[in-house]
């Protein structure tokens, strides 16, 4: 994304030199020719800390601008700026950025969801949520763990009892003005695609209304359990914590979890039998919970479906691309998509391809691809089997209404059995095919009981990390370690984990790493001090600063209209995200 530098202010906005002339800050007067010559500019304003960020408004205010709306997120700002004001913005302490504001383009203007292959609104139809919709089938009643990086209370998601924050377990929960959100923008762009649904819906309207913002089950409700931080940074053994807190929580507090949702995956150096990772996975399967989780983006140069989708027992999600057609018949097996193996392939695929959804205006995601990815002023476009998985967890949710029985091993029968198998592509790539609701929805379920050697999970933690390891102050997370560099024994963590005795109250793996009980609507946090990195050792070092590489919810390039990673493995989160 571009930014506003002092060079790229004079040459992009041609400001008049006399109006900059000693200008170090803005003042309250722009000289009249500048501001009859420059329109105002809507901006993102990223600042130090929130004093230079109050600063920095005051500023705009003067010059004749406007703050339409704080993001604690970044310490900043967004709002509109007179063009001549631009570089001594720039120029004030404190201002790490000024950037434009793709969100406020005028193609809000222009963007219809209904011509739009890739909206929901196309989505929901292409898999057959509207049909559902019609028979009164909304989510209603199912909850959804999504374990990701957080939900940022945007339109679509801001309906009261939408959204339950879980524990924070990230980096951010040691921030006052993190903990919770997206930061990140991930979690959000996928819960928008499970339930997002906008206030205008109107109950009973949701399949004739062409104009609000609705996910694939509108009236579920979703439960944030967050796990990477801002920049996407996260381990093996936070997401472990993740899903055994699901587990135990799955009946707290009014809650009934049923389905997860994991658009993760590391290139794991073991068999699912032994890995960590796939047997916590497991357990939630076995306590009742569906695990929807995307196969991976290494498409066919892929050797085996990512980390936990390797797992056979667990709902493995392909992505499809629709060819920008409704037709089932037009669509093909996305190129990013995993192949798998010849002894395990995902179960079914979605469409995953450019896929519009929820944005969180600043985040990093928002930074650093909007301006190439937004649709509208609400939407940015994501490419992964991250995206067909969350699409995949939605017409989930949509089926267990219909079924509140059904255990995970007959819904994921009643998915594979409905799906509709796509011409010209090999089994190995879309398992049963794409997912078919309309045929989910007049098919009984069976008394299916999956067999598949189980995973005792006593493998390595350093082995399920794939190549994915974080890196803080030079010391990288590696070993069998946890992140605050506790011995991660998974043999006894196996156990516990069979007991349900993983987490005692904010206690995993013998430090305190979140909150005990609920507030509201939330499960309370914890600081992690005394039990925190100060003091504790990865690798002989302490652990020291805040600055993470190895961003494991990231993608590595940038690629014609397509952000491709390496799925959910090495250094991506993402998939093939962010189009």
């Amino acid at each position: 994304m571009n930014r506003f530098t002092t060079a790229t202010a004079r040459a992009g906005l041609g400001l008049i030199a006399a109006a900059l002339m000693g200008l170090m800050a803005i003042g309250p007067q722009p000289p009249a020719q500048a501001h009859a010559a420059y329109p105002l500019v809507p901006v993102i304003v990223s600042t130090a800390d929130g004093a230079a960020g109050q600063t920095a408004a005051h500023a705009v205010v003067r010059s004749g601008g406007s703050v339409s709306r704080r993001l604690g997120l970044i310490q900043g700002f967004a709002g509109m700026v007179p063009g001549w004001a631009l570089l001594p913005l720039v120029q004030l302490p404190g201002v790490l950025s000024v950037t434009p504001n793709a969100s406020m383009r005028l193609l809000s203007s222009t963007y219809s969801p209904t011509s739009d292959v890739a909206s929901l609104y196309n989505t929901a139809g292409i898999v057959d949520a509207r049909y559902m919709w019609s028979k009164g089938i909304t989510g209603k009643g199912v909850d959804i763990a999504l374990i990701d990086s957080g939900i940022a209370p945007v339109e679509g998601l801001k309906t009261s009892g939408k959204v339950v924050n879980g524990p924070d377990i990230s980096f951010d929960s040691q921030f006052a003005n993190l903990v919770y959100l997206d930061g990140y923008g991930h979690g959000t762009h996928m819960a928008g695609i499970i339930a997002g649904r906008d206030d205008t819906a109107a109950a009973g309207g949701y399949a004739t209304d062409t104009t609000s913002f609705l996910g694939i089950a509108p009236d579920a409700r979703l439960v944030s359990v967050k796990v990477a931080d801002q920049t996407g940074a996260s381990d093996v053994s936070q997401v472990i914590a993740g899903i055994d807190w699901v587990v135990q929580h799955r009946h707290d507090n009014g809650l009934n979890i049923r389905l997860i949702n994991l658009s993760f995956g590391t290139d794991s150096r073991q068999s699912y039998i032994n890995d960590p990772l796939a047997f916590a996975a497991e357990q939630a399967w076995r306590a009742g919970i569906t695990v929807v989780v995307s196969a991976g983006n290494d498409g066919q140069a892929a050797t085996g479906l990512a980390d936990p989708a390797y797992d056979p027992l667990l709902l493995a999600v392909g992505a499809v691309d629709t060819n920008n057609s409704l037709l089932r018949s037009d669509h093909t097996i996305a190129a990013f998509s995993d192949y798998g193996s010849v002894s395990r392939g995902p179960d079914v695929v979605a469409p995953g391809v450019h896929i519009a959804s929820l944005l969180v205006p600043g985040s990093y995601i928002d930074r650093r691809y909007g301006a190439a990815g937004m649709v509208g002023d609400r939407f940015l476009r994501g490419s992964g089997t991250s995206q067909a998985a969350a699409v995949t967890t939605g017409a989930a949710a949509l089926l267990l209404q219909e079924n509140p029985g059904a255990t995970p091993d007959q819904l994921k029968k009643l998915l594979t059995s409905s799906a509709e198998d796509l011409d010209n592509a090999a089994v190995a790539s879309q398992g049963s095919g794409e997912i078919n609701l309309k045929v989910g929805f007049s098919t009984a379920l069976s008394k299916t009981v999956q067999h598949f050697i189980p995973s005792i999970g006593i493998g390595s933690l350093e082995l399920a990390r794939g190549t994915n390891h974080l890196t803080a102050g030079g010391v990288t997370l590696t070993g069998e370690k946890d992140i605050f560099g506790a011995t991660f024994n998974t043999k006894k963590m196996a156990v516990a984990e069979i007991t349900d005795s993983a987490w005692t109250g904010g206690v995993f793996n013998g430090n305190s790493w979140t909150g005990n009980s609920w507030t509201g609507n939330s499960w309370t946090g914890n600081s992690w001090t005394g039990n925190s990195w100060t003091g504790n050792s990865w690798t002989g070092n302490s652990w020291s600063g805040n600055s993470w590489t190895g961003n494991s919810w990231t993608g590595n390039s940038w690629t014609g209209n397509s952000w491709s990673g390496n799925s959910w493995s090495g250094n991506s989160w993402t998939s093939a995200d962010w189009s």
